[in-house]
């Protein structure tokens, strides 16, 4: 699994534009591309600031998102009003498929306090 991150600062008079156009995108990749598992959004409500975490098959499944039609109208009715973008690509570690039948197979799970 491959989990993409992106930092968007958006101007500031168009964040309230851009959200919605954020949503939207985000919804479609994940009922549109089947190798797109997890498309979140974090936003600051007292700035500019947006937050996307993504999880994708791999780095195919996010490469063909990029292609997508509703990514392209994304992309191009949303450049002029980002300021700075930076992505981050990761390779999951965990939870992984592997740990995951480890810990069914064994009936322990893993919890944050």
């Amino acid at each position: 699994m491959l989990i993409v991150t992106v930092k968007f600062v958006i101007r500031s008079d168009l964040v309230g534009e851009f959200l919605p156009k954020m949503v939207e995108n985000a919804k479609k990749s994940v009922t549109e591309e089947p190798g797109c598992h997890v498309f979140e959004i974090g936003f600051q409500k007292e700035g500019s600031e947006i937050f996307l975490y993504e999880i994708y098959s791999d780095r195919a499944a996010f490469d063909l998102h990029l292609t997508q039609p509703h990514f392209k109208q994304f992309d191009h009715e949303t450049a002029d009003m980002i300021v700075e973008r930076e992505i981050r690509f990761f390779d999951r570690l965990f939870p992984s498929q592997v740990s995951a039948d480890a810990s069914e197979s064994e009936g322990e799970s893993v919890h944050a306090n």
